[in-house]
């Protein structure tokens, strides 16, 4: 079927619903990318004008699975929180940064190499924010016992972990969004994303060696002090621990084989959350819930319904029909054209509202160009299937290029600034921008091989 065939014969009216929705949701991205105004608050007013304005029924909304809010990662999210919740007062993560820094024998590049690795280990198995907030107060402490600048080590920290939670479903909330969407199982991920990301990752730490490999030392009585740091010291509940690393290995086994067993990521998670509580003993949860990042949890609730709301009435479609003009339905310009322009859209803009854009764009895509495929036939095309792939590569990395471009950097300079140690918006582009195109050059090259070459 041609493009001109198509747009001929599109099924929506750019009537005065259409105009409504589409001005709610570029409000809505305005108004988050400027950060005057808290983006849950946005997500939550611009979602309750599309229910309000009945552009969306409310049935629709949380019912329906094509225009409203996906459960599964909502709950897949909370779940997650709430066992990362348990374990933070166990010591675990200030054990693992200790140990680290004691294996690199004081050394401070080493260090930071083995941190870095960490990181994004880490980060592919819990979320990238968690990790840098448990890593980064440790990386402080260590840093001044060596009397070394902080800096490095936390934006090099910051940049590891998006490259790290690129790996797995579960590492990067774009990577949970495209998954549940594209109904994509964890072990896709895996054999899909990982290779990748080793590759990445390697390239990620020659860089480290050429930037910061000659500049950063210490002297042998500061490299002692950390060696004689006692890691037991940092596990405050080994009982509360040994029941956490169960947990965790239990649900990370589960979300390898959720696809064989037909059960959801989120099924997992959750399961996994509440025998955690149950084994924890806690008599009032009340605590753990409340430090669930509730604020997050309702921006994604807010933002499916915006973007249930114009996927309703066509935007969308528009938009994907506009992509395949662009790329004269050439599936691999079309995936070039994502992963860039995803990669540069992420540096600047949240990668969450994007990915949840272009989720359904790429689907109405799918529709246009085959238009006699359904369901996960059409969602699990061989010739879109590289799509996906790019999209994460592209708005997982492309979160490295600013200080905004993903939430793991936003915490890791406010940590910084806390600590006296300013990281200027400017600083870390310096740093993140050459590192992301980098990345992202590499993720071409892989794309284009493995899809379009290898065709493996």
């Amino acid at each position: 079927m041609t493009h001109e065939a198509v747009t001929a014969s599109q099924p929506f009216v750019m009537n005065t619903t259409f105009w409504t929705a589409t001005a709610i949701f570029i409000i809505a991205y305005a108004l988050i990318v400027s950060e005057k105004i808290h983006k849950t608050v946005v997500a939550i007013v611009g979602a309750s004008l599309m229910l309000v304005l009945k552009i969306l029924q409310q049935h629709e909304a949380f019912h329906v699975e094509e225009f409203g809010i996906d459960w599964n990662v909502i709950f897949l999210l909370i779940s997650m929180m709430i066992i990362i919740n348990l374990m933070r007062p166990t010591g675990f993560f200030e054990y693992i940064a200790i140990k680290s820094a004691k294996l690199g024998r004081g050394e401070p590049f080493r260090i930071m190499v083995i941190f870095a690795v960490v990181t994004a280990v880490l980060s592919a198995f819990l979320d990238n924010v968690t990790t840098v907030l448990l890593l980064a107060p440790v990386t402080l402490l260590i840093a001044n016992a060596l009397e070394v600048d902080a800096i490095p080590f936390l934006i090099a920290e910051a940049l590891a972990s998006n490259v790290g939670g690129t790996a797995t479903l579960i590492g990067d909330p774009p990577n949970i969004m495209i998954a549940s969407k594209a109904k994509l199982d964890f072990m896709d991920f895996i054999y899909n994303l990982t290779p990748a990301i080793i590759i990445i990752m390697v390239a990620f730490l020659f860089v480290l060696k050429l930037i910061f490999g000659k500049k950063l030392h210490a002297r042998p009585e500061l490299k002692q002090r950390v060696m004689e740091m006692n890691e037991r010291e940092a596990i405050k509940d080994p009982l509360m621990l040994k029941k956490s690393l169960f947990v965790l290995g239990m649900v990370l086994i589960g979300f390898v084989f959720h696809g064989k067993f037909n059960y959801q990521p989120a099924t997992v998670a959750l399961f996994g959350a509440g025998l955690l509580l149950l084994l924890s003993g806690t008599k009032e949860p009340h605590h753990v819930l409340a430090e669930v990042e509730w604020p997050t949890i309702f921006f994604f609730i807010g933002l499916f319904i915006i973007i249930g709301g114009v996927v309703k009435v066509g935007l969308i479609k528009w938009m994907s029909l506009k992509v395949l003009a662009i790329t004269h339905d050439n599936m691999f310009a079309t995936n070039m054209l994502i992963m860039w322009f995803s990669a540069f859209a992420s540096a600047f803009v949240d990668n969450i509202p994007y990915v949840a854009t272009m989720n359904p764009l790429l689907i109405d895509m799918a529709k246009v160009i085959w238009p006699h495929l359904h369901g996960t036939n059409l969602l699990h095309n061989p010739q879109l299937m590289p799509l996906w792939w790019s999209l994460s590569l592209g708005a997982c990395l492309g979160g490295n290029g600013t200080a905004i471009g993903a939430s793991a950097n936003v915490i890791v300079v406010g940590m910084a600034e806390r600590a006296g140690k300013k990281i200027s918006f400017l600083k870390f582009m310096a740093y993140g921008m050459p590192v992301m195109i980098l990345t992202v050059l590499i993720s071409t090259i892989y794309v284009w091989l493995r899809y379009y070459v290898l065709k493996i």
